[in-house]
């Protein structure tokens, strides 16, 4: 009896302990940076609604913020999760960009892989991946192929949330779903408010909710932390647009389709990564590879065609008004076109002189006179020139030159017609010789009611770069989705506009002196950016009453350096260039692939210094560009060379100079300098200094 009661008891026991594991079931996980100093931190709450938080130096940054996914024809992914299984990973790698700002990454992270699975009678799965990295983190979505989540799938809304821990500084651009091309507003978060900040509607703009952000979103916070939020790997998918909700945190609100949709989709899928980077000091932030180590690695075999380089182009004088894009007006007039052959040719010579390896022409193609026109689309076929355009004469020629001509396909938005046409057109360049194109989405979108940066678009630049890529064609994209480091991936997705660039100073409201020194921290993070600068006639009078661009030309040398793209436009005239051959030496010489980049000070907002090595060389250049404040800098030259010589030509401001008062007075000096050497720089009101560094 003894024996029988001892037996009961045993499995009495083990009952319990049953019950007591059951009870206990794991409803959290936490994983570490690599070297320890970023934590992140996931765990299940009551209703089993799953939610992470992230530390840095035990320092909370993102507070409590849940997660999960809503469907339009499916129950809400939110709630009622168990953990089913948790996997934790580091990988350490090094890899190499064909073309780039920085040669050589470094990919250091840690892994925290989460199973999710519901408890009701028919469980569904839900993993959620983070990689945390020691200067920050990304976490995505991936919903397994399964049995109660099969067939098309809409997902109608992501509750994706960023909780901050305070009101914090934040610079940022609103929510607008056809444009990113805005001036950076410095506000709190609660303070963020489109409406207020007063930009205007446009036909071909959309702000659904001005108290929303396009990412990236770029904070400092009262511990004195760095931080932004923006996206990776943004493929077949809707663009991520952030709402400030209560309590200082940011919802994800993704950019519709015409009919509500968000993102449609089918099991397995996996979502872009969302990413936090934070760092110490805002120079950091430039230096952050995140976002690319967050995208796939490169999947093209032959990238040879993809190359960096420096062009000039028919595009500023047609921005002046100094001639046009159509041969004809929409009334069929003929105007001054730009896109002639004899125009062309003379392009061709200056970039000889001045050893330009590309040059851009935009309005050789017919269709431009319908630009605008109510309700025509289709007038693009992107293969058929106007009549005095001979393209085969003027490849030839630049050909026969060194010079690589750079296509340009305008669609006005109608990216059917675009698709529609894309593998004759890509063909006819292919067959003329050429390997690069710069494409234009600008006005409201063909189909109607849908938008810039919603999956319609994801999907259409996807086929874009993909059939690009077929016929050996690099692409710069203007009007695109925003850059989430693709480029990676395929590197011939080279670089794109997504900014209020250059051409805004030409015919609106200027960019104020202290637009360039926010971009490094904002835009610029996600990718490169074609802001085509250089532009030397700083005061446009004689073609736009009033105009005038809001830096010294100075500031405009500088930034070859402190805006980064690999394929950089010389964006003047060339009459304008002829006048100032002593400051446009610098744009011949400037680089435009570097092997490393080094941040030598910056402050948002109001300055910022970068140092860039020329890659397979030792020379170095040196950008520095400031806002409407004057200001004296230093520039410690510590990264060249131990024991080494080098030759610094410096194109500094003149002692005179300002940007409204004085804006071409420059001075070019020489000097011997080594890596002990600290440069004291005086930059003018939205002045700048561009400094050259040859090894001797």
């Amino acid at each position: 009896m003894r024996k029988l009661l001892s037996f009961f008891s045993i499995i009495l026991l083990l009952s319990g302990c049953a019950e007591e594991s059951k009870k206990q079931e794991q409803t959290s996980a936490s994983i570490t940076s690599p070297n320890g100093n970023l934590e992140v931190h996931f765990q299940l709450d009551n209703n089993g609604k799953p939610f992470y938080l992230v530390k840095k130096n035990n320092t909370t940054v993102i507070d409590t913020s849940y997660l999960g996914l809503k469907f339009k024809n499916h129950p809400a992914l939110i709630q009622n999760f168990k953990i089913a299984e948790v996997t934790t990973t580091e990988a350490d790698e090094t890899w190499e960009q064909p073309w780039g700002e920085q040669r050589v990454i470094r990919d250091h992270h840690k892994q925290l892989h989460l199973h999710l699975e519901e408890t009701t009678d028919k469980p569904r799965k839900l993993n959620i991946i983070f990689k945390v990295f020691n200067d920050g983190v990304g976490f995505r979505y991936d919903i397994p192929q399964q049995e109660y989540l099969k067939g098309d799938l809409v997902i109608s809304d992501e509750v994706t949330q960023f909780k901050l821990t305070n009101d914090h500084k934040s610079w940022w651009i609103p929510a607008d779903y056809d444009s990113y091309e805005y001036t950076y507003s410095e506000t709190k978060l609660s303070e963020i408010d489109a409406q207020k900040a007063g930009y205007a509607q446009r036909h071909d703009r959309n702000i659904t909710n001005f108290h929303a952000v396009n990412t990236p979103i770029t904070m400092e916070t009262e511990d004195g932390f760095y931080v932004s939020i923006h996206e990776a790997n943004l493929t077949d998918y809707a663009g991520m647009t952030l709402g400030v909700t209560k309590n200082n945190t940011l919802s994800t609100e993704l950019v519709p389709w015409e009919n509500g949709d968000k993102v449609r989709t089918q099991a397995p899928f996996v979502s872009p990564w969302r990413s936090i980077m934070i760092n110490d000091e805002a120079k950091d932030l430039v230096t952050n590879y995140l976002i690319l180590n967050l995208n796939e690695p490169n999947k093209l075999e032959n990238t040879s065609y993809a190359k960096p380089m420096k062009y000039t182009g028919i595009w500023w004088e047609m921005h002046l008004g100094k001639s046009t894009w159509g041969r004809k007006d929409a009334e069929g007039n003929y105007t001054t076109h730009g896109a002639t052959t004899e125009n062309a040719l003379s392009y061709i010579d200056f970039n000889k002189k001045y050893d330009i390896e590309g040059l851009l022409i935009e309005g050789w193609n017919t269709g431009w006179e319908y630009w605008g026109a109510q309700d025509t689309i289709g007038f693009f076929d992107f293969i058929t020139p106007y009549d005095d355009f001979d393209i085969k004469k003027v490849v030839k020629t630049a050909k026969e030159n060194g010079i690589e001509i750079i296509g340009h396909h305008e669609t006005s938005g109608d990216a059917n017609n675009y698709e529609n046409r894309l593998e004759k057109a890509y063909q006819y360049y292919e067959d003329l010789g050429i390997h690069a194109i710069k494409t234009g989405y600008a006005g409201g979108l063909v189909p109607k009611g849908e938008f810039h940066h919603g999956q319609y678009m994801v999907r259409h630049h996807q086929k874009v770069i993909e059939t690009a890529a077929k016929h050996q064609l690099a692409i710069d994209a203007h009007e695109p989705i925003k850059a989430t480091g693709l480029r990676r991936t395929y590197p011939n997705f080279m670089t794109r506009e997504g900014v209020r660039g250059m051409e805004f100073n030409g015919w609106a409201d200027e960019n104020p002196p202290s637009h360039t020194t926010i971009l490094p921290f904002t835009r610029i993070l996600g990718g490169p950016v074609d802001y085509t600068p250089g532009i030397f006639q700083i005061d446009l009078a004689e073609y736009r009453d009033g105009q005038a661009i809001q830096s010294t030309l100075a500031n405009q040398l500088a930034l070859y350096v402190i805006l980064y793209s690999p394929m950089q436009m010389a964006a003047d005239l060339p009459e304008n260039y002829n006048k100032y051959e002593d400051a446009f030496q610098f744009i011949e010489e400037v680089a435009v692939d570097w092997e490393t980049t080094k941040v030598i000070d910056a402050k948002i907002g109001d300055h910022i210094t970068i140092a860039r090595k020329q890659r397979d060389s030792d020379n170095w250049f040196v950008g520095s560009v400031t806002d409407e404040e004057a200001r004296n800098i230093e520039i410690s030259f510590d990264f060249l060379d131990e024991n080494a010589n080098y030759k610094a030509r410096i194109y500094r401001d003149a002692a005179d100079a300002d940007f409204e008062k004085n804006p071409s007075a420059y001075t070019i000096e020489e000097m011997e300098v080594n890596s002990t050497t600290v440069y004291k720089a005086n930059l003018a009101r939205g002045g700048g200094v561009a400094i050259s560094i040859l090894k001797q």
